[in-house]
């Protein structure tokens, strides 16, 4: 899973970035010329993969991760950041897109960039999105029209056409993709092009110490177009750097209960839809990642492509049966351990081994 940080420059993005993963990766109070993100790959210390790790005391343990791309902050109405080479192509391979708005004051920045105003970040940040995905779709819509002109009429391609004119009619009403409703085929047209405004979108307000958790009224006014969560940002960077005990006393002072990677990430899967699956062995422990409401094959194809192409049956049984019983052994017995054919949905917790024939 990618998730990219984005936002106007000083508006603690790599404050944010470096108390998601650990790093210490620079933060300036001004805004400057580098285009280079950060890049940060996060474990997902999911407690039910270690639990499975004691279990079955297997060579490899290996978690889910999350990688966080911090981009450069972006300068609202310019569209050159976005549009540049390497943001661009950074961007369109992010599953994901979080807006971080800044929401605490500062001496030196209230006096350049004025008072934090997170709803008019949010639209600006919108607007340059939009702008993106425009360009793009203007672009690809000339070169569609001119091979039509030539006698170019195969069918994929006035698929497509439909799908960027839709496209572009919607942005030009400040309508991002996402929000769009494609038939199958048009959708699967335009998927190539990993339009900004198509990503799913979350909002980070990253507030101080002295106003967090007093946003109640504004977080619901984000709530309205966004899925959105609060970090102190300066507070969760810093924490990262105590020891266990001395995390948990002032969290408590906070009333944080879990860590800003922890929270995160959960929000993350629930903005996704991704559950987890594992598989398990005395070679390997590994939790996989899928979309909720994918099957078995598609399961099949995270883990190997050739587990796809050959598959032929799913053996199933759920962790916390797994748990609850002590062994394979006894869910067998118990009539707990399942075949499963292609269309089995897979669900949250799903134990599985794939057979196959290739």
């Amino acid at each position: 899973m990618k998730i990219g940080l984005i936002g106007l420059p000083n508006s603690g993005k790599t404050t944010i970035f470096n108390a998601l993963t650990g790093l210490d990766a620079e933060i300036t109070g001004y805004s400057t010329q580098k285009t280079e993100p950060n890049l940060g790959i996060v474990e997902i210390k999911d407690k039910r993969v270690t639990q499975l790790s004691e279990m079955y005391e297997p060579q490899k343990t290996i978690y889910a991760t999350i990688e966080y791309i911090d981009f450069a902050g972006l300068s609202a109405g310019s569209g050159k950041e976005i549009l540049s080479g390497t943001l661009l192509s950074f961007a369109k391979l992010t599953d994901a897109l979080a807006i971080v708005v800044r929401n605490f004051d500062d001496k030196i920045l209230n006096q350049t960039l004025g008072k934090p105003d997170p709803l008019d970040d949010i639209d600006k940040i919108n607007t340059e999105l939009i702008i993106s995905d425009l360009i793009i779709a203007e672009r690809r819509l000339e070169k569609i029209e001119l091979s039509l002109k030539r006698g170019i009429k195969e069918n994929k391609l006035i698929i497509e056409e439909k799908a960027v004119k839709k496209a572009i009619e919607s942005l030009n009403k400040e309508i991002p993709i996402r929000d769009i409703e494609f038939p199958s085929d048009e959708e699967k047209s335009i998927r190539g092009f990993q339009f900004l405004s198509q990503k799913p979108l979350m909002i980070i307000l990253n507030s101080d110490e002295k106003n967090f958790r007093h946003n109640s009224e504004l977080l619901e006014k984000i709530r309205n177009n966004f899925m959105v969560m609060e970090f102190a940002g300066n507070f969760e960077m810093e924490l990262d750097k105590l020891s266990q005990e001395e995390q948990q006393d002032f969290m408590a002072d906070m009333n944080i209960k879990e860590s800003a990677r922890d929270r995160l990430t959960k929000f993350s899967y629930e903005l996704l839809g991704y559950i987890s699956f594992f598989t398990i062995g005395k070679d390997e422990v590994r939790a996989w990642t899928i979309v909720k409401g994918e099957n078995a094959v598609d399961a099949a194809g995270k883990v190997h492509s050739d587990l796809a192409r050959g598959f032929i049956r799913a053996e199933c049984f759920s962790y916390e049966d797994l748990v609850r019983f002590g062994s394979e052994k006894t869910l067998r017995e118990k009539g707990l351990f399942r075949l499963e054919g292609k269309n089995y949905i897979v669900k949250d917790g799903d134990i599985i081994n794939i057979r196959f024939s290739v």
